[in-house]
């Protein structure tokens, strides 16, 4: 097959259609002049119904984002387009869409915009939100951030959830303390053809170890002193759905065997009982330990490491993926502002940036907890410095320097201090940093440059 694109065009429009992303054209009045099948994929809008009408067709009540398009194209000015931009869209059938896109204008011989050619992805997978239990004092049910994210690591993340999903692989989560372990557990539940069926968490280190065997198997009645009626276990809770094991690697070695067993046979003996009982249950276990040092240690047995990881997600702690903190500020403020009675809708400059500062030892449970504190000492429209706990304040640890030039918009702030913080990690080698932020090398320079960080970096790293 001739590979010319310019002798071949129609292969060029295979290829496009052939891509997981949306692609789109528009003409100067912003009316659509192609649609690709991955747009028509995501969105569910076949090409035949939007060829020749106005971007702005796909936006619905409260969305906003295809309309700029027009707007762009009558006034461009020396931009050259839209990067990365996150819009909502209304899909065929009603729902709404979060997408993230890109557009470039398109410019003839003589540099005459004649119209843009867009991309987008679908981001509705990317932020998975889930109810939490009522709290007591209220009717309704409080709604935390899920995953909220868009920096490579935790773009992975996500990949790797919807992976799991789809099958009923035994998957570890690994990942700090406070980094969301169990929103990964419940988002890959909720996702998989077991969401209609329980998901039973349990923490493994919480219970006495005596009592450990009857929480996960069950007991019948008499089996030990107390034992007045017969127990579920957290198997037998969670049949056709999913089981979380938290802090699996807590679990004493003599229960491992036990555990081994019930996931090869699929069967539990309560404790007590002469009979077996048959279960069906999507195991997720999730440890911050590194459980092949617990190996080596004999805390751990290799065969059901081996067991319980045959897929691994591993979630990486915020100060990692800083470029994320400015859209789980906002998120946890739409969260929790209703909850306080606060009119706050965002956070000032200054309290963004040092939130962008902040080490997180105790990554998103950490920042929610610190939002929280500030939301119920707020009286503005806006969270301020002040407002944030002393100890966030104080311990800011200056990966994100001071910038002398220009002043930097909240997002650009939140990947300066990205930037800076993987620079650090990497020991200022661009190479393997440009790597983990998944840009190029060529494109890592310009942002350090336009953040003031090559100077910075040569006295680091001698240039390199």
């Amino acid at each position: 097959m001739e590979l010319d694109f310019h002798k071949n065009p129609a292969l060029l429009v295979k290829v496009i259609d052939a891509m997981a992303d949306g692609v789109f054209t528009v003409d100067m009045a912003g009316r659509f002049a192609s649609w690709s099948a991955g747009a028509e994929r995501i969105t569910g809008w076949k090409r035949e119904e939007l060829i020749g009408k106005p971007a702005a067709t796909l936006e619905g009540p409260g969305c906003r984002g295809f309309g700029k398009i027009a707007e762009l194209l009558a006034a461009p000015g020396g931009a050259e387009g839209i990067n990365d931009e996150e819009c909502r869209i209304v899909s065929k059938d009603g729902r709404p869409l979060h997408l993230l896109g890109n557009l470039r204008l398109l410019r003839d011989e003589s540099a005459q915009v004649r119209g843009a050619v867009g991309t987008f992805a679908d981001l509705s997978a990317w932020i998975v939100q889930q109810s939490s239990a009522p709290a007591p004092e209220r009717t309704g049910q409080a709604h935390y951030a899920g995953l909220v994210g868009r920096s490579k690591p935790m773009l992975e993340v996500l990949r790797r959830i919807d992976l799991a999903a789809q099958s009923d692989v035994s998957t570890l989560v690994r990942g700090e303390s406070g980094t969301g372990k169990e929103l990964v557990a419940r988002a890959i539940h909720e996702l998989s053809g077991r969401k209609s069926a329980p998901f039973v968490a349990i923490n493994v280190a919480a219970v006495p170890e005596s009592l450990l065997e009857s929480e996960l198997f069950g007991h019948v009645r008499g089996a030990f002193t107390g034992a007045v009626r017969d127990h579920k276990g957290v198997f037998e809770q969670a049949h056709n759905g999913t089981l979380l094991l938290d802090e699996i690697g807590e679990l004493p070695v003599g229960l491992q065997a036990k555990l081994l067993r019930v996931l090869q046979e699929r069967r539990v003996r309560p404790v007590g009982s002469a009979s077996e009982v048959e279960v069906d249950v999507r195991l997720v276990c999730a440890t911050h330990r590194d459980l092949k040092q617990r190996i080596e240690q004999g805390a751990f047995r290799e065969d059901f490491y081996y067991r319980v990881r045959v897929f691994e997600i591993e979630l990486p702690p915020l100060r990692e993926r800083r470029i994320d903190i400015p859209l789980l500020a906002q998120h946890f403020i739409d969260e929790l502002a209703p909850r306080y009675k606060k009119s706050v809708r965002a956070l000032t400059r200054e309290a963004l940036e040092c939130l962008v500062e902040a080490p997180w030892p105790g990554n998103v449970r950490e920042l929610r907890n610190a939002i929280e504190h500030a939301l119920v000492l707020a009286s503005g429209d806006k969270l301020a410095l002040l407002d944030l706990p002393s100890e966030v304040r104080e311990a800011r640890d200056g990966s994100s320097a001071r910038f002398n030039g220009p002043a930097l918009a909240p997002e650009q702030s939140a990947e300066r201090a990205s930037i800076v913080s993987t620079l650090q990690r990497t020991r200022w080698n661009r190479t393997l940093a440009a790597q983990a932020l998944g840009v190029s090398r060529m494109t890592l320079w310009k942002k350090m440059k336009r953040y003031g960080l090559i100077e910075s970096s040569s006295v680091e790293s001698g240039g390199s």
